[in-house]
């Protein structure tokens, strides 16, 4: 065992939190039961500990509580269907994957229901989700977010096929897949709808604000991967930034941190840049690109603060940190 220096990384950024938090975190946790996604009393007292409405609370701090709460069951859903793709057997097992996510596909895409009786509970879990997000959204959206959750899915593939066949993807392939695991893009698309934040397509495509999105995808995916290296080169799993960096690079543990801290850092000063070249036009619609770039901000600091303050998913309360090597 070798004791590391964890980095320290700060953002400009006010930490909020949402009014709602208790609320929404009670509600994930009947919810997480009612729909049997996990079957043992020690799974679910983790995902209690975990607190993931403290996470989207941070994230979306101005949301209603109903909205809250939509947004807290899609990213518990997440989770847990990420831990099983991660931590399982299922994580090695890519066909089985291909199915599976092919059959939750079904359900946006068809608007297929799927109730707890009749269902998987992951299926019905996303059926209900969905059902609660087409209530409030526009055909225009929900083809964003489909494509979103695509993308993620496939990402999981990748990761599946490279566990099958032992191999550690390269820095510049792992750094593109890296957007599309983290889910943050499906999160940031649901703003319109939890936020209530409406900006128009061109706006959406303008490629500074869409340089902003992915450095917050970056920052958010980056940090996680500072923050679980220990548990991930404890399972050998290498889908994590730091360990692709040691290995691409060969260098030392200590050093692989350092980098990908480094590379953290200016994603953020990217993201502060960009901000100031914003395209403001002096009108009403100044108000609203400026509420979804605050998103942005809380995304990213409501993510460090969960880590470091909320949970105990990833055990990173101190400075140093004990890793296997």
């Amino acid at each position: 065992m070798t004791t590391i220096q964890f980095p320290r990384i700060q953002y400009p950024f006010p930490s909020r939190i949402n009014i709602h938090v208790a609320e929404a975190q009670e509600h994930i946790c009947s919810w997480v039961r009612d729909y049997n996604l996990l079957t043992t009393e020690k799974a679910l007292t983790r995902f209690e500990k975990s607190r993931f409405a403290w996470l989207v609370s941070r994230a979306f701090p101005d949301a209603s509580l109903h909205e809250l709460c939509l947004i807290s069951d899609f990213n518990a859903w997440l989770f847990i269907l990420d831990d099983q793709c991660d931590e399982a057997e299922t994580g090695k097992k890519s066909a089985y994957l291909r199915s599976l996510m092919a059959s939750l596909t079904d359900i946006l895409h068809n608007n297929k229901v799927v109730t707890p009786a009749y269902g998987a509970p992951l299926a019905a879990a996303l059926s209900s989700i969905w059902e609660r997000m087409r209530a409030i959204s526009k055909p225009s959206w929900r083809l964003r977010f489909i494509r979103d959750i695509e993308d993620y899915f496939n990402a999981c593939i990748w990761e599946a096929e490279n566990r099958e066949t032992h191999i550690i993807p390269s820095v510049a392939d792992y750094i593109k897949m890296r957007t599309h695991t983290g889910a943050v893009y499906a999160d940031v698309t649901a703003v319109d709808i939890i936020e209530k934040i409406y900006l128009p397509e061109d706006l959406l495509q303008n490629a500074i604000l869409q340089r902003m999105v992915l450095a917050c995808s970056n920052v958010v995916c980056w940090a996680n991967d500072l923050f679980s290296c220990n548990k991930e080169s404890r399972q050998g799993d290498v889908h994590n930034l730091v360990l692709i960096l040691r290995h691409e690079r060969q260098c030392s543990l200590q050093e692989a941190i350092n980098e990908a801290a480094r590379m953290h850092n200016e994603e953020v000063a990217i993201f502060l840049v960009l901000e100031k070249l914003l395209p403001l036009t002096g009108t009403e619609k100044d108000y609203e690109l400026l509420r979804y770039v605050s998103v942005l901000r809380s995304w990213m600091i409501g993510n460090y603060d969960w880590s470091m303050q909320d949970t105990g998913r990833y055990g990173v309360a101190a400075v140093k940190e004990t890793v296997s090597v």
